[in-house]
């Protein structure tokens, strides 16, 4: 994926791996998708969260919302960042961090797979860094503009949509400064049989919604090596809330859709702003120096529905102290605030060169809560966390680099403070005698510490230039949805300080693979399992709510990858293949003894791609195959629900573009052959519920204009 630098025969640096060193000198699995290829998927799919998961086997189909609640890489959840900076809120997990930033700002996406604690807090599955547009490098004036239109496959008035971008450069001596817009207008989705995609008004949508993203970048060098960065970001994706769900049948195969109507409440909204003021120095005292301090708010606002799937009017959070039964609606807003630091220094070691060590300290306080905004209630009470890790390591390569050895460790210090609280009236207390009780529990708050080392390690053999193997271990290192666990206690006398529940997940990570990357061919294998004994498994709550139970998971799996080149010029086949298995202790034995669902574990999939290039003309057709899946138990234990088994499906999408004089035009389809599917998080999870039965966005047609200047 990483095309373009290696074309250029440039070693390829990824900054979320925290070191200089090119990407074949670290025992991972690393992939970087280029301004180009991330330009053309998302020219098909509208997001980059989008883009990743159809160029990565290992990465569920995203469910084309606003929240990615159980997408998952290799497994596990992955760790958004941007520019580094962690999009998660450790301690309830909106699923909102894939939309935080429009795509047309960033310049690159860096892919480190597996758990690794690499960036701090989060990535028990992998990293997703969105590295921004770099600082202009010539002098005077540039810039790009963006605009395109959308429309489904019968061109529906509510369904086309458009987007337009703009960014300016400006570069004078040392000074430098890059502003940019964008604004971005969805229609309702439509299915490959000519019905409106069903809207989920709680967890938000991307259809029948406007987005904006205001972006600045301010540089200077204060040196020949040395520069100050600020970088400024304000995106915010809302919902118009012009059409309401319609209930689809399971039992027949009709999915939910969706008709012109007013949501109740506030619609779906999500709100991210950023600042982060960088000092770097790639020659100080002969190493690498980098510092960053970052501040980043955000504010989730969840939808919410009165009808349930007959159509019957429900009460949202009901609490008789506050309004009689059906006479109470209300919605939750996750808000949280994060400040961080992160320094680190990397050099060789004088005198001994072939040695390359890194010394760091990354630094982070987050505070985030759930409130129902129409009453002013709190759901998940204010929880605040603090991470403090310094870290080291090590690269060393012998015998000219037919071998190096890298590793190092990671202390990572952790403060969870959470005040005393009472939880939700809809909250079920089971008393001893099997008498249930509406009313919420008392729970006493406290201020748990947690830490542990983190190790990694690894080998690189390299015997031949572009061709190397790897074995690698590596911890990571994440907070449990502290916020679902919370709000969720149904028992009395549970003090925060000894509740067991909210330790953090430290996963373990271990893998061999092989990359041929030599004349024609660039091609990888990796086989990797990872364990965790107290991990993190999302199970069906109240309502469409989904809770979290702490259990054993293992996971391991295969992935495969190879492009190469034809011998007609500019044209390249690509085929990659992914096999996950997930299982999980169900009775506590300490023996993982059930199958991960889907909402845990995403499916197998073979993906097929054809790609040319030459000249004004670059063009794609690709398919993804989605694998069918079958849940299953050990004789004796309890079946999953085989309802949520997976039948499969594939989607084929296309994209030309050619370069004029005057910018570039893109004709981009999603969905080519107008295929109806029911999409994998639908089909795998919440087996009765009829509101929640979705089909994938049909033929969609967008046409695009960029010019760059």
């Amino acid at each position: 994926m990483a095309e373009a630098d290696a074309q250029a025969g440039s070693p390829i640096i990824v900054t979320a791996a925290r070191s200089i060193l090119p990407a074949n000198a670290l025992p991972l699995t690393i992939d970087v998708v280029d301004k180009a290829a991330l330009d053309q998927q998302i020219a098909i799919s509208g997001s980059v969260t989008d883009a990743v998961a159809t160029l990565t086997p290992s990465f569920s189909p995203t469910r084309q919302k606003l929240s990615g609640a159980g997408e998952t890489l290799r497994g596990r959840s992955p760790l958004y960042a941007i520019n580094g900076i962690p999009q998660s809120t450790p301690l309830r997990d909106g699923g909102r961090d894939g939309f935080t930033i429009d795509g047309f700002f960033v310049d690159r996406v860096e892919l480190i797979y597996g758990s690794n604690a690499l960036q701090g807090i989060g990535g028990t599955g992998g990293i997703v860094n969105q590295v921004t547009v770099g600082a202009p490098t010539q002098e005077g004036l540039g810039g790009r503009v963006l605009l395109q239109g959308t429309a489904d496959n019968d061109f529906h008035s509510d369904g086309f949509g458009g987007k337009a971008g703009g960014l300016l450069q400006y570069k004078a001596g040392d000074f430098d400064a890059t502003v940019g817009a964008t604004y971005e207008k969805r229609g309702v989705f439509y299915d490959g049989q000519d019905r409106r995609v069903g809207l989920n008004l709680t967890q938000g949508e991307t259809q029948d919604s406007q987005a904006t993203n205001v972006f600045a970048r301010l540089g200077y060098a204060v040196s020949a090596t040395g520069r100050i960065d600020l970088i400024a970001s304000r995106f915010e994706l809302k919902s118009d809330g012009d059409f309401i769900a319609l209930p689809g049948r399971r039992l027949t195969g009709l999915p939910t859709s969706a008709v012109p109507g007013d949501s109740p409440g506030v619609p779906a909204a999500n709100r991210t702003e950023s600042l982060a003021l960088s000092y770097t120095d790639n020659a100080l005292w002969g190493g690498n120096f980098v510092s960053q301090i970052f501040f980043n708010r955000s504010r989730d606002t969840f939808g919410g529905e009165n009808r349930d799937a007959s159509g019957r009017y429900i009460a949202s959070f009901q609490d008789p102290s506050i309004a009689p039964d059906g006479d109470l609606f209300d919605q939750s807003q996750n808000r949280s605030r994060k400040v961080g630091a992160k320094i680190s220094y990397e050099r060789a070691v004088p005198g001994f060169e072939a040695l390359t060590a890194t010394l760091g300290f990354d630094a982070l306080w987050d505070k985030t809560e759930q409130r129902l905004i129409a009453t002013g209630r709190v759901w998940v009470p204010p929880a605040e966390f603090r991470s403090l890790a310094p870290f080291a390591q090590a690269n060393l390569k012998l015998f000219d680099g037919l071998v190096r050895i890298a590793g190092g460790a990671r202390w990572e210090n952790v403060q969870i403070k959470i005040d005393d609280f009472h939880t939700l009236a809809q909250t079920t207390q089971t008393l001893p005698a099997g008498q249930r009780y509406w009313g919420g529990v008392d729970v006493a708050g406290g201020k748990p510490r947690f830490d542990d080392v983190l190790l990694n390690g690894g080998i690189i053999l390299e015997p031949w230039e572009g061709i190397r193997a790897y074995a690698s271990y590596a911890e990571g290192y994440t907070a449990p949805d502290v916020g679902r666990i919370t709000r969720s206690i149904n028992q009395t006398g549970v003090d925060i300080d000894t509740y067991l529940a909210i330790e953090p997940i430290v996963s373990n990570n271990r893998e061999l693979g092989i990359e041929v990357k030599r004349g024609p061919f660039d091609g990888s294998a990796t086989y990797f399992w990872s364990s965790s004994d107290k991990g993190q498994l999302l199970v069906p709550g109240t309502g469409r709510n989904f809770d979290v139970q702490r259990q054993r998971i293992e996971i391991e799996g295969l992935e495969v990858n190879l492009r190469a080149q034809m011998p007609i010029d500019g044209l390249k086949l690509g085929i990659g293949y992914a096999h996950i298995e997930g299982r999980y202790d169900s009775n506590t034995d300490d023996v993982v003894d059930t199958d991960l669902d889907g909402v845990n574990i995403s499916p197998d999939r073979v993906n097929l791609s054809a790609t040319y290039d030459r000249g004004p003309i670059s063009a794609i057709v690709q398919t993804q195959f989605y694998l069918s899946r079958t849940f299953h138990a050990d004789a004796g234990r309890p079946q999953p629900d085989q309802r949520n088994n997976f039948g499969g499906y594939h989607v084929t999408d296309a994209s030309i573009r050619y370069q004029t004089n005057f910018g570039g035009v893109r004709l981009s389809v999603q969905n080519l052959f107008d295929k109806f599917y029911i999409d994998y998080s639908s089909d795998t999870r919440l087996p009765t519920d009829n509101l929640a039965y979705f089909a994938g966005r049909g033929r969609t047609f967008t046409l695009s204009w960029d010019y760059a200047f």
